[in-house]
This record gives structure tokens, sequence and C-alpha cells, in this order.
């Protein structure tokens, strides 16, 4: 899937300020990076959510065989979902922060997680020794595709990451092993961009005039949760992004920017 012809949104969608960046402190910089989650702030409603969902809702009315792979304990994480919903509820009905009223009964689980909140998800089950990913619904992928990815263990999705190498991999599934439905985590990682698209399932070309990766002009970040669901034992792997113009980073944000090597991440990702 080279070409986004047709997938392309309209006008590109922006949050106003980056909450987290991963390269400013220890704690984020290294990896995996994780940190506890408060619940109450798993399922966030941020300023880029009415844009956001609009774009979701283009995404699965026109290209759901491409956003939706249909699998996994789906009705467990609903349920979850809709138990740390951040916006109110009559009967059937969840009553989103920009007007709309997602109908959480249709019988399509997947289409209703994809609809309800910002956040892709992803549910990942334990199979000969190793997390597979058996259903997500992934709406703004940065760099893949589910078709390339369903079915496959933690250490063939990584493939394509430097990082994350045969060390990286064994600390990443002892800590899907030990994780308990009790204690959230999350983790946040950034990349430099040149186009702020949200959807983009393709790997991504060179730097386009041969500009460094460094001087792209956003930053895209993925604030990553994993939670671990209590009846199937399946991970959940929820990924809220968040696209800013360079022009929007913080004075902060931007001097840790300099220091911290994200220029060798993002140029790596772009040479796959």
């Amino acid at each position: 899937m080279n070409d986004l012809t047709g997938y392309r949104q309209a006008v590109p969608i922006f949050q106003n300020r980056l909450r987290e960046a991963s390269w400013v402190t220890p704690a984020t910089r290294r990896l995996p990076g994780v940190q506890p989650l408060d619940w109450n702030d798993w399922l966030r409603v941020d300023d880029a959510y009415a844009g956001q969902m609009a774009e979701r809702e283009r995404l699965l009315n026109g290209w759901r065989g491409v956003v939706v792979a249909e699998g996994g304990p789906v009705e467990e994480l609903l349920a979850l979902v809709l138990q740390w919903l951040p916006f109110p509820r009559e009967g059937s009905l969840a009553l989103c922060p920009d007007g709309r009223c997602v109908d959480i009964g249709r019988g399509d689980p997947w289409g209703v997680l994809g609809r309800l909140v910002q956040c892709d998800f992803c549910l990942l089950e334990k199979r000969h020794g190793e997390h597979v990913l058996t259903g997500a619904v992934l709406c703004f992928p940065a760099s893949w595709s589910l078709a390339e990815k369903m079915g496959r263990p933690l250490t063939a999705i990584h493939e394509p990451v430097a990082s994350y190498d045969g060390g990286l991999a064994k600390r990443v599934q002892r800590l899907f092993d030990a994780m308990q439905p009790v204690r959230p985590l999350w983790r946040v990682n950034a990349l430099l961009y040149d186009d702020p698209q949200l959807f983009q399932p393709c790997r991504l070309p060179p730097v386009r005039g041969g500009r460094l990766a460094l001087e792209a002009p956003f930053v895209r970040a993925e604030r990553q949760a994993l939670v671990k669901l209590p009846r199937s034992g399946a991970v959940v792997f929820s990924i809220h992004t968040s696209v800013v113009r360079r022009a929007r980073l913080t004075r902060h944000q931007l001097q840790a920017l300099k220091a911290y090597p994200i220029r060798e991440t993002a140029a790596k990702a772009r040479r796959e």
C-alpha cells in the first residue's frame, strides 16, 4: 500500500500542544519507558477530538476493510472502555463531545470502539510463548498496516524498528506476562514527519528536498497504553495519536529536541 490516493484526509488535523514529549525526560526517553497509568487519564478527549473523530468516521465508512481487523475478545474490551468513557450515556447511546450519538448496542463492537474515542485499539493474545495481534481498529497507523501485522507476534511486528532488538523484545514480553489488570501502563513515543496525515499505512519515503529529518515541520506522538483484560488475559494496546506543528512546541521541548537523537530514529524509519 504505497499510494495514499483516496485515503488522504481533506485538511490537516492538529493538536494545539504536545502534552508529553518523549525526548524530554529520562523516564520516557529510555525504552520501553513505561509508567503507571491513571485509569481516569486513559481515554483522553483533547482539542483535536472533533476533527479526529470526523476522520475516523470517514475511514470506518469508506475503508473499513483496511482499518478494522475482526478478532480477539473485543466485547470484553468494549465493556472496559464503556466503564471508563469520559462522557455521558443515555440508554444505549453515548453522547460524544462533538455532538454525535454513538449506538453502543449496534452489534458492531469494533465499529463502536472506533467511533467513541480518539484511541486506536489493538488486542494481543498469547500464543506459543509470545503475544500475537488478533484484532484491532487502527485508523491512524504510523507507517504500518493491519494487513501486514495481523496474526504476527511482537518480534515480527517490530521487525522494521531498529531499536527493537532481541534484548528489548525479551523485556517487553516479560512486561506483558507480568501485567495485572488492576495496574495499567502507558508510554509515549515521537517521530518527526514531513506529512501531517493521520492515516499513514505505508512506510515513509525519503525526506523530500534532502532536508534532515530533524528539520521536518511536524511532530507525531503516540501515547500508548497497555491494559490487561481480567477475563481473557488479552493485552490491550491503545494508541492516542497527536500531530503538532513543530512551531507549537514549547521552548523547553525545542531545546531538548536538539539534544535528543530523535533525528536518527526518524531517519531510520524513513529509510525502511
